[in-house]
Formats: structure tokens, sequence, C-alpha cells
């Protein structure tokens, strides 16, 4: 392997400079990090290796956008899938194998370095990420970006105020309006976020529950105190204490609270997890 090419991607250009030929490229001596970008097997393929193939392929001015800005930021969000990029208009075609490139003005202040980056600030990031059609999964961002102290309510507020009535600005004003810093994982936020969407009163978040004798039982995940209904989301850690989740929902339920646990096949039907719920609130 050149010494030159063993410390990160490069092109296929510098690969024929270093004496490789295409189908060597093509072995499993070589990772394809996307068009015209490869990197030696012995690194290892992650994001950043990825970030970095990408960034030889755009001009100067790229700044890496939205969900990988996200991921820049710290956020955990897929940065790669695809790769997304600002790159001012001038700069000719939005589209380039791999990446998703978006054409429009970066100024300066909307530029900061993260991880050795260029990417946009975070309010700019979630200014772009809110411009989804659907809320849901903006909210999840909102939610861990206020939970990392990377932005405050205030911030979100006036970034919502200051594009009142210019586009997007309803999805963004939607968005900020339904995040909470107190959800602790994406899943929790994509189902309070389904179910105040559906019209269901909007739940208290990260609960303190307790016996008649005063015996801390846990935290609720979601919570409505009127009901005492505990809405709970069962991940892959739920799934490996079993047995110590039957004594908690045990307890739970002995102590005169109801329950409703739901996992991530059931927000699969968001209609269904709705209607449950609203259903147990009414009882």
């Amino acid at each position: 392997m050149p010494n030159e090419l063993r410390s990160g991607p490069f092109r296929l250009q510098d690969a024929r400079r270093a004496g490789l030929t295409w189908k060597q490229l093509q072995s499993r001596s070589f990772h394809r990090l996307g068009h015209d970008s490869y990197a030696w097997s012995v690194l290892d393929a992650d994001p950043m290796l990825r970030l970095r193939a990408a960034i030889d392929r755009l001009p100067p001015e790229a700044v890496f956008s939205q969900r990988t800005a996200a991921w820049l930021h710290g956020l955990d969000v897929p940065p790669c899938d695809p790769i997304q990029v600002t790159v001012p208009k001038e700069c000719g075609s939005s589209y380039r194998s791999g990446l998703a490139v978006r054409r429009a003005p970066v100024p300066a202040a909307d530029v900061v370095e993260r991880k050795g980056m260029p990417a946009t600030t975070i309010l700019r990031t979630l200014l772009e990420i809110a411009e989804a059609r659907s809320p849901i999964e903006p909210v999840v961002v909102f939610d861990m970006a206020l939970r990392a102290a990377l932005v405050t309510p205030h911030q979100l507020a006036a970034l919502a105020a200051d594009r009142a009535g210019l586009k997007y600005a309803k999805r963004l004003r939607r968005v900020v309006d339904l995040a909470d810093h107190r959800s602790e994982s994406p899943m929790e936020s994509r189902l309070r976020t389904i179910l105040v969407l559906s019209g269901v009163p909007r739940p208290e978040l990260q609960v303190d529950l307790f016996d008649q004798l005063g015996n801390h039982l846990g935290r609720a995940d979601l919570y409505y105190p009127d009901q005492r209904l505990v809405i709970e989301f069962d991940g892959a850690t739920h799934r490996h204490s079993l047995v110590e989740d039957n004594r908690r929902q045990n307890r739970i339920l002995a102590a005169g609270y109801r329950l409703l646990r739901f996992t991530a096949a059931d927000l699969r039907n968001q209609a269904a997890v709705a209607a449950q719920v609203r259903a147990e609130i009414q009882r």
C-alpha cells in the first residue's frame, strides 16, 4: 500500500499516481466511500472518514448541513444517509452522487467548525431540519439539541419569531412548540409527538412515581397525572432487563397506577397508538 494513501480517503487519480489500478481498488483491500472516493480497508469506514471523502469532492464554499451538521454538533442522528451539504447557488448542480446537495446562501455567520469540518451553526441546522413536511423527526432532533444544551427554549422561540411570515415559518413554529428538553430518547420523542399531533393531551415527561408508603418506583417516560396513566417506550435496553422490568411493572400497578407500554413496531401504526392512549384517558 503506497504510504501517501494510508491515512485517509483518496480519489482515483491519486491511486493511479501512486501506481494502483482500478481493478485493485475493487478488491477487499479498499473501502469505496462514494463516487470516486476510496480508502484503505485497514481504516474504519466511519462517518468521519466518509465526510472527509465527501469534502474532497466539493467546492471550498461547501458546508455540511441538516442531519449531517446535527451529527457534527454531537447529536445522535445518522450523518451519512445521505451526506447533506449546502453550497452557494452559483456553484452549479444541486446533485452529486452519494450526496444531497442544497443550493442556498450561507453567510459566514451561519458557518462553524465542528470536528474539523465546516458545518452550519446549530440554529441554522435546526431551521433547515424543521422544513420537513412531518414534524415528528424534526422534533426528535430539537429535543436532543435542547437536552444537550446546544440551544435554549428562548433561542428557539426567537428563531421562530424572526422567521414569522417567511417560507416554512408555520412548520418551524410547530416544531418549536412541540420540542421538550426532558425527552430522554428519540423514540420517546416520537411517541409524544404522535400523541399530540393526534389530538391527545400533551403528557408530562420523566415523572417520578411513588407508592402509598413513599417508596420510589421509578420514572414514567410519559404521564397523565389526572388519570394516573403511565406510558413507557420499550426499547432494546428494556428487553435486556426483562425480569426487573416485570417486577417494576408489578410494583407500579400495585400502587394504583395504570400502565401502557409501546415498542418501535407499535409506532408504525400511529393511529392505533393514539386511539389506545385516548381510550385510556377517557376511561
